[in-house]
């Protein structure tokens, strides 16, 4: 009787103990970099084919990570793309197209909420040093929209009045570098721009060690007009262009540095991919898409298929390639699932690919994506291997003399008067319509982008569609 009831009060006394013991404290939340170049082709890194630029960190992540081989842009243009990646929604769905100029009066709209606002409510610090390019009026600003800290450009780089063709076709006024929402310069040259950018990103993750933080990192460079610090000039075998690229590829690397210094490399997720593809009309200053077709202002693949390395090695196993197609508006969810952060209350168009990376499923997350260009026209739809354009009218350098050292070439126009079909599992360089053989795909790539267009419309066929949301304005 005795040890029973020796055994019985020993017994409470564990179950108190255990009860009364400390609650497991929840894992630190993981921080965010997004790193964001401007037209860099699908080429432009080791990785992915470039043999005449080095870009050792880069190919390094790559090895870390998981390289992505069929990531999309948003829109093969600035401020679309940048609205897509940012809010987790086609750009036209927010009323953003094409690239907002000084001129603009219209920006990214107060109701929406970006990847930085949506991280902020969990706690994080939030930074964004580069280009904006969402609206550059007060009320657009990225110190109005989440980010804590802001260095940089409001728009494009060759918004300024150094334009080669200032005065014929443009009329561009000063360009503002801005310290949060005080112009602090006007820029008259920009070759210590990519130093600065880096040198405040490093400073960010140096005092915010101790706390989640989201850092955005979007170069104004590789756009034109191309600038480097003497640290890389003359460094590459693919001239300026290429010295460019090195000198961003450091800039990838010395964010790398200084997570590993602060001890926060395996709980930090870095993504690194650019807005859309090369500005194929500047020539030897423009990069390359290939075995793409076509550039930048295009939603052949060479206009949207980017560059793309994420690097968690927390959670995702290093050295992956993954060929699944992922667009830039699945990048915020991806995020909400991974920081455990709410997802906006507006209407999203991406979805998580969170189980895509860990290599859970092999397939995509969404049925299809659709590719927008100019005012809300849809040029194509990407649907598994497949991709199926509608009759469209689209530029193309294709038999015409490049731009060189700076000046633009004329591009010339071409109209798409069918519909054009290619399997991009045979085909990635879009040479072969096959339209005509595979009528049954055409079919239900049609049915998705007519439901599409219900919600989104599309200026093509003159369509409205019915979830499209304002754009911010000033009144």
């Amino acid at each position: 009787m005795f040890r029973i009831s020796a055994i019985l009060i020993v017994l409470v006394l564990f179950s108190c103990g255990e009860r009364q013991a400390e609650p497991k404290k929840s894992e630190t939340p993981p921080n965010i970099v997004l790193i964001f170049t401007d037209d860099q082709g699908y080429q432009d890194v080791g990785v992915f084919g470039a043999d005449d630029i080095a870009t050792p960190n880069l190919d390094q992540m790559a090895a870390d990570g998981v390289r992505l081989t069929s990531y999309y842009s948003a829109q093969a243009v600035c401020s679309a793309s940048r609205a897509g990646i940012l809010t987790g929604c086609y750009p036209n769905r927010i009323g953003i197209h094409g690239a907002l100029g000084p001129d603009n009066n219209h920006g990214i709209n107060d109701s929406e909420t970006t990847l930085a606002e949506m991280l902020k409510a969990i706690g994080y610090k939030t930074a964004i040093y580069g280009k904006w390019h969402l609206g550059h009026h007060p009320k657009f600003l990225p110190t109005r929209h989440g980010f804590d800290e802001w260095f940089g450009i409001p728009y494009s780089n060759d918004m300024w009045p150094y334009h080669p063709q200032q005065g014929t076709i443009f009329n561009f006024p000063p360009l503002p570098l801005f310290e949060n929402e005080t112009v602090i310069d006007t820029l008259t040259e920009q070759s210590q721009l990519t130093t600065q950018i880096t040198e405040r990103s490093v400073d960010f993750i140096n005092r915010n060690a101790e706390n989640p933080f989201f850092l955005y990192v979007p170069h104004p460079q590789p756009h034109v007009p191309l600038f480097v610090s003497d640290k890389f000039k003359g460094k590459s075998d693919r001239g300026l262009y290429g010295d460019v690229i090195m000198e961003i590829d450091w800039s990838v690397g010395q964010i790398m540095d200084a997570l590993k210094t602060n001890g926060l490399e395996e709980n930090t997720v870095v993504i690194f991919t650019s807005d859309n593809g090369p500005w194929l009309s500047y020539g030897n200053h423009a990069g390359s898409a290939y075995p793409l077709r076509e550039g930048k202002g295009t939603a052949w693949e060479g206009g949207q298929r980017e560059p793309c390395i994420i690097k968690y090695p927390k959670a995702l196993e290093g050295g992956k390639e993954l060929d699944v197609p992922i667009m830039a508006i699945d990048i915020l969810p991806t995020i909400a699932e991974i920081t455990d952060a709410k997802l906006p209350e507006n209407t999203l168009d991406g979805k998580s690919a969170w189980k895509v990376l860990t290599g859970e499923i092999q397939k995509s997350p969404q049925e299809a994506y659709f590719f927008y260009y100019r005012v809300n026209e849809l040029f194509g739809v990407r649907y598994g291997k497949w991709k199926l354009y509608f009759p469209h009218r689209y530029r193309t350098m294709d038999g015409q003399e490049p731009g060189k050292d700076g000046l633009p070439g004329d591009y010339r126009m071409v109209d798409m008067e069918t519909l054009e079909l290619y399997d991009l599992e045979s085909d990635i360089g879009e040479t072969t319509n096959v339209a005509d053989k595979f009528p049954e795909v055409v079919e239900k790539i049609k049915l998705l982008a007519n439901e599409m267009r219900s919600k989104l419309g599309d200026s093509l066929l003159e369509l409205e569609g019915s979830e499209a949301r304002e754009v911010g304005r000033v009144e």
